[in-house]
């Protein structure tokens, strides 16, 4: 702390004076330092009392008188040792509190005190040498400061210390108190071994004298008691040895049951405990072990050689006939049913039985199950393979129809040893008498491996009553805790985990009750039969899905082929592919995608080619079209009555044999070409019907497109009903046909485009009459095929394509009506070129010398257009058509003809009676005209005209 200044100002003596000594201080007197009053003006105010020296100084010497003295003289005394005086009260205040404190409150005086001196001394790291603790310790700057610093360092030194002696006495009696008890407990000690050592002699003079005997008894029976035990050891070590003997012998002469027997009772011993600390047998295990995995490799292969290999002499059985019929030529597909009688199947399922029962108590059914499958997988496969190689070179040999050896020539690669290339080599029905070899070779193998799946269902779930039922449920129930411990105790798929002795799972199966719910007894071999089931089922899937991949390839090495094929050749192939799925699906139990969608892309791929070429094939017919009338077939005439025939009662409108088929499809194009070859005689209407192509009744006059057009309609209704998969694609493609004869033949005739493609050299009425005929007999049959086609179409579809063939018969409706149109307006401009040279004939009616009786030309010529146009629309149109052809031309006539002759100068009664002529003339030919008689009169196609001529002629025109 600083100094204190004095009243006046200067430093005190004491902090001009370093020769004062802590030892000088304690030596003064405390009464000599409170009559100090120059104490407050010391350097250090936090020095003790004791070690501050008094000043000399003068007894004070009262200038006053005593009676005079007043407080306020001793003022400046009293100010000058308040400070001092506060804190000898306070020190004093203190000492006389701790004297005061109990026992209970030894050490808070020490605690208090301690508060004096500054927390910097108590740190644990406290160190002088640190520079910033020696620093915060002892900030001095001059040599006055360090005598403080010092003073103070004492002080705090003589603080602590008497503080401790006084705690230290104040605990004084509690140490000597302990002392004594410590003493007493000293002698106590000395006084039990003194006891123990007396106790000791006593015992052993009793132990001598009574209890030697009686032990020497116990240790004999002791003996006695080691000496059965060794003999039961070595009578076990015999057992288990003669064990090991029948054991190899077992499995060397593959009694897997018996084997299984022994190793249970092995296992047993082993669980146990009493082959304990023999080393004799310390291997015993691994042989266990061994003998376990030869049992499953026995039951393994066993298994393999009579759920797969004891089928195989039935493949090349299968063969040789498939390879008979091949070198013979025999027509058509041969898959026999393939099943077992009663008596195999019940002598399969005993071969089974101790095989699966064998697998169930080592629980390596399902592991056996998954080798299994892919044997069986691989089997499939070769087999296939192995028929493919077998018969190719025997159907490859086999002579190919005439008509198919350039086609196939050319699809063959050009190294030509490909397997690929020998298949699309092969004729369509050499190709599907592979394919049905193959189905039965696959239909053998599914049908072993479904009766494999069907006795393993029979032994798992189905043994009720059965002499091996109960062996089977504890094979079960011995597998399932085999499994199960192999799940908990590792998860590496290691080697068969220590096998479960049969008998303890009886135990276990007997009383369930004591498991819980989540791992009894009856909950794991239900899991483990379901594992078992599963395994049994996706074995006999895999097969088949196997089967479906090759079958698959077949077709996709063909795949550019057959949309080429004729539909009876594509429809053999996909009858027997679809057969094929049907069959291998019902043993499978699931669908099969892959192959399902290869023979939908190939059937699609056939009928996207089928309408290509058939595009092609009508442009081109269009395109050569003369628009001349042909004799319909009766061929057409009977497919037509057919359709008619099986669209009222609702049955498929084709007949679905091939050979019928095919001779059908001959005959209609036959029956196309020689109707081109004979267009050219034309036969009056009324002659045999042939002519005509008869239709609900009605008779329609035909061309050669209208006849290919019906051929080809007839094939799509074929590929509908045979190929219901596309039946949405069929429709699409028969909207798309008629539409693009519609049209093209609306470019041909009513564009005149004919007449550059086809070397006509004009468009006539009887080519427009020809084409609305072919329009008109389409637009008709339109009905007749959506309804047939929609047999087959899903539900949720029908909707949009009603729509779209509504809009094609609109289509073809609008065609017939602008045909009809154009009739009517060849015949006006007809009239208007006569009309136009009608005034130069008028004016030689003027002159004298005209007296002929006869009609003028104009009207002759007219009559006889009028007369040819009927007669051409008579013959081949319809009478309502006609009726509402002529209806119009009448129309025109009367108004047209009216008015010019309205418009006619006639100055000679000669030209009025030539009027008059050609007016009763044109009047009689409209009368004849065959026309809907719409305006209620009695005269037939009145008109205009009629009203001109009574007009103008009066009495003299009736």
């Amino acid at each position: 702390m600083d100094p204190q200044p004095s009243p006046s100002g200067r430093l005190s003596p004491i902090g001009r004076t370093a020769s004062f000594s802590v030892t000088d201080a304690g030596s003064q007197s405390l009464s000599s330092i409170l009559n100090n009053p120059h104490a407050g003006k010391l350097e250090a105010s936090w020095v003790g009392w004791w070690s501050v020296s008094p000043p000399e100084f003068t007894p004070l010497i009262s200038t006053k008188a005593s009676s005079n003295l007043a407080r306020s003289d001793f003022k400046s005394y009293v100010s000058s040792i308040s400070d001092s005086y506060h804190r000898f009260e306070d020190i004093r205040n203190h000492i006389s509190k701790e004297q005061t404190l109990d026992v209970d409150n030894i050490g808070e005086a020490l605690v208090a005190c301690l508060r004096e001196v500054p927390a910097l001394y108590f740190k644990e790291d406290f160190a002088l040498e640190d520079g910033a603790t020696f620093r915060a310790a002892c900030p001095f700057t001059d040599v006055s400061e360090n005598i403080v610093l010092q003073e103070k360092l004492s002080h705090y030194l003589d603080v602590v210390e008497v503080h401790l002696v006084k705690e230290i006495s104040l605990r004084s009696n509690s140490f000597f108190e302990a002392q004594v008890l410590l003493q007493d407990l000293n002698v106590k000690i000395v006084e039990g071994c003194s006891r123990i050592r007396e106790l000791k002699e006593t015992i052993r003079l009793l132990d001598a004298d009574l209890v030697d005997s009686a032990r020497q008894i116990q240790e004999l029976n002791a003996s006695r008691t080691n000496l059965l035990a060794l003999q039961h050891k070595l009578k076990l070590i015999l057992s288990v040895n003669q064990a090991l003997s029948a054991l190899k012998l077992l499995v060397a002469s593959a009694e897997c049951a018996g084997a299984l027997d022994v190793i249970d009772d092995l296992q047993h011993l082993l669980d146990g405990d009493e082959l304990t600390g023999l080393h004799c047998f310390r291997h015993l295990r691994d042989h266990v072990m061994a003998s376990i995995d030869s049992i499953n490799s026995i039951l393994t292969a066993e298994f393999m050689r009579t759920s797969i290999h004891n089928a195989g002499d039935k493949d090349a059985v299968i063969l040789l006939k498939a390879k008979a019929r091949a070198s013979i030529s025999l027509n058509g597909k041969d898959v026999e049913q393939v099943k077992l009688d009663e008596e195999e199947t019940t002598n399969f399922r005993d071969c089974l039985l101790p095989l699966i029962i064998g697998l169930l108590r080592m629980a390596k059914l399902p592991f056996v199950l998954r080798t299994y499958r892919d044997t069986l997988t691989a089997d499939m496969k070769t087999a296939i393979k192995t028929a493919v190689a077998e018969l190719l070179p025997v159907l490859v040999a086999r002579p190919l129809d005439s008509d198919l050896i350039a086609e196939r020539t050319m699809d063959v690669d050009g190294g030509g040893s490909s397997l690929a290339s020998k298949l699309r080599s092969l004729s369509s029905e050499s190709f599907v008498q592979l394919l049905a070899a193959i189905f039965k070779i696959v239909q053998a193998h599914l049908v072993r491996a479904a009766e494999v799946k069907r006795a393993i269902e029979w032994i798992m779930c189905n043994l009720d009553g059965h002499y091996a039922a109960d062996s089977v449920a504890a094979a079960i129930a011995l597998g399932a805790m085999v499994a199960e411990s192999s799940q908990e105790s590792n998860g590496q798929g290691g080697p068969l985990l220590p096998y479960a002795p049969l008998r303890s799972i009886s135990k276990v199966v007997s009383s369930p009750g004591k498991a819980s719910d989540a791992i009894s007894p009856s909950n794991l071999s239900k899991n483990f039969r379901v594992d078992v089931l599963r395994e049994n089922t996706e074995a006999v899937f895999a097969a088949c899905d196997a089967a479906h991949g090759r079958w698959a390839k077949l077709l996709g090495a063909r795949a550019l082929l057959h949309p080429r094929l004729r539909l009876q050749e594509f429809l053999s192939i996909y009858n027997i592919t679809q057969e094929f799925i049907t069959a291998t699906e019902k043993i499978g139990g699931r669908l099969g995608y892959s192959i399902r969608g290869t023979l939908q892309s190939q059937t699609k791929s056939f009928v996207d080619f089928q309408h290509e070429s058939r595009m092609t094939k009508i442009k081109a017919v269009l395109d050569q079209e003369t628009w001349v009338e042909v004799d319909v077939p009766d061929e057409f005439q009977g497919s037509l009555h057919q359709n008619e025939q099986t669209n009222s009662s609702g049955t498929p409108a084709v007949d679905a044999t091939q050979g019928k088929a095919e001779v059908i499809g001959r005959k209609k194009s036959d029956a196309v070409t020689s109707s081109q070859s004979n267009s050219s005689n034309m036969k009056e209407r009324g002659k045999p019907t042939t002519q005509t192509l008869e239709y609900g009744g009605v008779g329609y006059h035909m061309v050669n497109c209208g006849l290919i057009l019906l051929k080809m309609l007839s094939e799509y209704i074929d590929m509908n009903h045979l190929l219901p998969a596309l039946s949405l694609e069929v429709v699409h493609r028969v909207v798309e046909i008629l539409k693009f004869f519609n049209t093209r033949t609306c470019q041909l005739v009513l564009g005149a485009g004919a007449m550059q493609v086809s070397g006509l050299k004009s468009i006539t009425s009887k080519h427009l009459a020809l084409a609305s005929q072919v329009i008109s007999f389409t637009y008709a049959i339109i009905p007749e095929i959506k309804q047939i086609l929609f047999l087959k179409v899903p539900e949720p579809r029908k909707s949009l394509l009603l729509l779209e063939f509504d809009r094609v018969a609109q289509d073809y409706k609008v065609h017939r009506d602008e045909i009809h149109t154009k009739l009517v307006q060849i015949m006006r401009e007809r009239l208007l070129v006569h009309l136009h040279g009608l005034p130069q004939i008028v004016e030689s009616w003027n002159k004298p010398e005209d007296a002929e009786p006869q009609p003028s030309q104009f009207a002759r010529s007219l009559t006889k257009e009028v007369g040819y146009l009927q007669r051409v629309l008579s013959r081949t149109l319809h009478e309502e058509d006609v009726q509402t052809i002529f209806r119009q031309v009448v129309v025109i006539f009367h108004s047209q003809i009216s008015e010019a002759f309205s418009r006619l100068e006639v100055s000679t009664s000669q030209a009025k009676d030539r009027i008059h002529r050609d007016t009763i003339h044109i009047l009689g030919c409209i009368r004849s005209l065959p026309s809907d008689n719409l305006n209620n009169s009695d005269t037939p196609n009145w008109g205009q005209l009629d009203e001109f001529l009574a007009q103008r002629f009066g009495a003299e025109a009736g």
